[in-house]
């Protein structure tokens, strides 16, 4: 792929009750004549969905497994006002028909004569390696099956999940599935805490926890974590859980593990009486499959409660679509096991295509920068699907661009997700790791919409560096102002979704008022799905996402996007990574304060010297914000500019921007425990505090 034109910048325009347009960018990339021939679908698929939505979703079910037909495809009462109440919407797919998701994902492609086929390449953080075939899946998966039912866990039961990125994850998910149970997957770096409100809120009758897990090159108990989580609330004495079901990953090297008789099962011990064959039921179309929290950044988590037959439909089609799924694909998803983005995107999508995954513990810098390069050349991985904060990471790592140790040829098609990921960092990617040639197919999606929503088709779509694109075949997305109206092209406001969709989260466990109030209120007189963020259109229809709406700078009456004003600092070559936000000004209401990691590498010594990053600040402030000035206009200047050595990211790889604005305006930060690491907003207060 080539680009055909070079960006360029416009002034902001105003328009009231709209996000304002600030940067332009027309370098495009056409998919190759070859690429297109191969590709999964072509543009006329585009055409089919919109003559019909419910019925294209109907022949995208098909490419499932049903036991039992459905009867109606789709029913739907939207959150209208009327009289002044505001109805709890109501989706359903598929009705009547019936399924085992399990099934579905693992026994019909054995059934196929596919079984010798590797379903899962499994790469161990301290270098542990192992290979699954679909044959062995299935015999794992039944085996886990009985073991839980062996411990009373049935339809409709409720099992979370505390565990890394191992095989025992998936094998657990998938024999939940298959006996209609529901799962809660926590990330296992998760406070005791966070882990005991969700063991709290879903009631679950069990727990899956691992005696230790290994993080950036140590063997770290974790078993102490579960524990408290389960411990009876001292209040409301609540403790639902029955069993505490635990894998043996880290052995002697965490020893002290502690043990309660009578609840607590060694992983090994209940598969080792386990059958080797598991009898399916099936369940309503209708029936959970699982509970997935909100990162919980803002407020109390919300537990998003996804379906069986509409979400794998949407899963399965999506992945095998967006990602141009082929049987000799070696996929890899970078993705937690726990974020949804791996719910679709490693264990429903692709198995259920009968992808060959890989999947790997560690983290991308143990024990050295270009792990994940090394591993894409031993598995010959051709998809690769990773976090633009990833991508920024590897761009200051191999700022030089990337030597040649390692063979990256087999990659031939890559995609990001996460959050909007910057031009430049969309450029190094296409050209570093996808030699020029492999399109980028840059998804926007939820845990609330359950599957990609905006994304490119490749083969079809001209690719914009920085651009979702559009609406995939099947859905609608629109930008709106303030009272729901379209904006223009060229403008920016609200992205909502009109309609329904097979995926999306039917309600929030045990409330679904606040599942209405939440996502359907805001644009209730419209029917539309409101999730929080903002986009615009470029002059060509283009949808370009901005970042929460919350993240929206208003200066003096201008409303920028936090996610334009990064994008242009990361042009920079001086910079890495950059995160912006809105801070109090005593003129213009609000200021843009920009926080910004260097390319450069900078030394151990360095690297722990407030001093040093106050210095570095002040030396590239005013090449910087000139910088940004150049590339969207003097409004867009940061008032403050501080370098610092890493940003407050969630675990998931989101900038955690609120916690930059607290810093700087002096507000406790509150709740941290969702941070890859703590410690990062302490430091950036020493830098604060250093400046001159």
């Amino acid at each position: 792929m080539t680009a055909e034109s070079a960006p360029t910048n416009a002034a902001p325009t105003a328009t009231p009750g709209t996000i304002e347009n600030l940067l332009r960018e027309n370098r495009r990339y056409a998919p190759s004549t070859e690429f297109s021939a191969a590709a999964n679908v072509d543009a006329s698929e585009y055409g089919r969905a919109s003559a019909d939505p419910v019925a294209y979703w109907e022949q995208q079910a098909a490419r499932l497994d049903w036991h039992t037909p459905w009867h109606t495809a789709h029913t739907w009462k939207p959150a209208l006002q009327l009289d002044g109440a505001i109805d709890v919407p109501e989706a359903q797919w598929f009705v009547g028909g019936t399924l085992n998701v399990a099934v579905n994902c693992v026994d019909r492609h054995v059934e196929a004569g596919r079984g010798d086929t590797i379903a899962i390449n499994f790469e161990g953080e301290p270098g542990d390696r192992e290979q699954i075939t679909y044959a062995e899946l299935q015999r794992r998966v039944a085996k886990a099956a009985n073991a839980l039912e062996a411990l009373g866990i049935g339809e409709g039961d409720r099992v979370v999940v505390y565990l890394p990125v191992i095989p025992e994850t998936i094998v657990v998910t998938l024999a939940i599935a298959r006996i209609g149970a529901i799962h809660s997957l926590v990330f296992g770096g998760f406070s005791a805490e966070a882990l005991k409100f969700r063991v709290e809120d879903t009631g679950a009758k069990l727990l899956v926890t691992s005696d230790g897990q290994f993080r950036r090159g140590k063997a770290v108990a974790v078993k102490a974590n579960a524990d408290e989580a389960v411990r009876g609330n001292a209040e409301t004495g609540v403790n639902t859980i029955e069993h505490v079901l635990v894998i043996r990953r880290t052995g002697d090297l965490t020893p002290e593990i502690p043990w309660q008789q009578g609840r607590d099962v060694w992983w090994h011990d209940a598969i080792a009486a386990a059958a080797e064959t598991h009898e399916a039921q099936y369940f309503d179309s209708e029936h959970p499959l699982f509970i997935i929290y909100t990162s919980g950044t803002t407020g109390k988590p919300k537990g998003l409660v996804h379906t069986s037959g509409g979400y794998l439909t949407q899963a399965s089609w999506s992945h095998w679509a967006a990602f141009d799924a082929k049987p000799d694909d070696v996929y890899w998803c970078t993705a937690d096991l726990a974020w949804v983005t791996a719910h679709t995107y490693v264990l429903y999508g692709p198995f259920s295509n009968g992808a060959t995954s890989v999947i790997y513990e560690g983290t991308p810098n143990t024990p050295h920068t270009g792990r994940h390069f090394e591993i894409i050349e031993r598995y010959g991985v051709t998809t690769y699907y990773t976090a633009p904060t990833l991508i920024r990471t590897l761009m200051t790592w191999f700022s030089e661009g990337l030597p040649g140790n390692w063979n990256l040829s087999s990659i031939r098609l890559l995609g990001t997700v996460g959050e909007a990921i910057n031009p430049e960092a969309w450029v190094w990617f296409h050209e570093n790791l996808g030699s020029g040639r492999a399109p980028i197919v840059d998804t926007w999606w939820q845990s609330e919409t359950g599957s990609a929503i905006i994304a490119p088709l490749p083969g079809v779509t001209v690719l914009k560096p920085g651009s979702a694109t559009f609406a995939l075949p099947g859905l609608s997305a629109l930008i709106v102002d303030e009272q729901g109206e379209t904006v223009p092209y060229g403008s920016g406001g609200y992205l909502v979704l009109a309609g329904t969709w097979p995926s999306m989260a039917r309600t929030v466990w045990g409330n679904p008022e606040r599942y209405r109030d939440s996502y359907f209120a805001r644009f209730a007189e419209r029917g539309y799905f409101f999730a929080g963020d903002g986009a615009k259109y470029d002059d060509e229809g283009y949808i370009w996402l901005l970042g929460r709406v919350d993240d929206v700078i208003n200066v003096s009456g201008h409303r920028l996007s936090t996610i334009e004003i990064e994008s242009a600092l990361v042009s920079h070559p001086a910079v890495g990574e950059a995160g912006v936000v809105g801070v109090s000004d005593p003129t213009t209401g609000e200021a843009i304060a920009a926080f910004v990691i260097p390319s450069a590498e900078i030394s151990a010594q360095d690297a722990g010297d407030p001093a040093f990053w106050a210095h570095l600040s002040a030396s590239l402030s005013d090449a910087l914000r000139s910088h940004v000035a150049h590339e969207i206009g003097p409004i867009a200047k940061p008032a403050l500019l501080i370098v610092v050595p890493d940003l407050p990211k969630t675990r998931s790889g989101k900038i955690m921007r609120r916690l930059l604005a607290d810093l700087v305006d002096g507000r406790p930060l509150g709740d941290t425990t969702s941070l890859q690491d703590e410690t990062v907003p302490h430091r950036i207060a020493a830098i604060l505090a250093a400046r001159p």
